[in-house]
């Protein structure tokens, strides 16, 4: 299974500027997280940011969130347990035409999630990370994680939790995977774009 733009949503955890200079090589997943998300501006993947109680952990990196079209705010770890998963299929789900909204309920087709797999990086992978990414999952979301634009404090805890997120079924993949296989061609009007991203 290759991973498709047209189907995919990017969603960023927690790239807080408090947080950052305590994650392990916390400036080369910032860097990382930079590029992804100025490879889905360039193939307009929708990118969607969460921050932590950001007055105690300071607000995402100025330009990362710049990239973001909406920074969901949170208290808990699990960022679906504020909305994220309601944001994601709203986004992803495209409007009914008037026609349909003046149908009997009864007749009325329930839309279909136009972008059901969400690809997902951010900090610190082994709490609000990977309590979201499960819980994505379970909300029948297909969940592709981007190891090399993740971090916690301990490498050990940052591999724990891409141990435990393959064991459930997420794809793990990095920066490069998802970049080529959101363009499938060279032929892509936005290739050469990329590339000069990732080299």
């Amino acid at each position: 299974m290759l991973l498709n733009s047209t189907e995919s949503q990017l969603v960023l955890i927690d790239y807080q500027t408090r947080l950052l200079p305590a994650i392990h090589d916390g400036n080369i997943v910032l860097a990382q997280a930079f590029k992804l998300a100025q490879i889905a501006k360039l193939l307009r993947v929708p990118t969607i940011g969460t921050e932590q109680n950001p007055e105690s952990l300071g607000y995402n990196d100025p330009a990362l969130k710049a990239l973001c079209s909406q920074t969901l705010v949170k208290t808990h770890f699990n960022a679906c347990a504020e909305g994220l998963g309601d944001v994601l299929r709203d986004i992803g789900t495209p409007r009914p035409s008037p026609n349909a909204r003046s149908m009997p309920k009864h007749m009325q087709k329930e839309p279909e999630n136009q972008r059901p797999t969400v690809v997902l990086a951010g900090m610190e992978a082994h709490v609000c990370f990977l309590q979201t990414a499960l819980t994505l999952m379970e909300e029948e979301f297909d969940v592709w994680v981007v190891t090399d634009a993740c971090g916690s404090r301990k490498e050990r805890d940052r591999d724990a939790a891409f141990d435990r997120l393959a064991g459930n079924g997420a794809e793990l993949v990095t920066v490069e995977m998802v970049a080529f296989e959101w363009l499938e061609t060279s032929d892509h009007p936005q290739f050469k774009a990329v590339l000069d991203l990732i080299r």
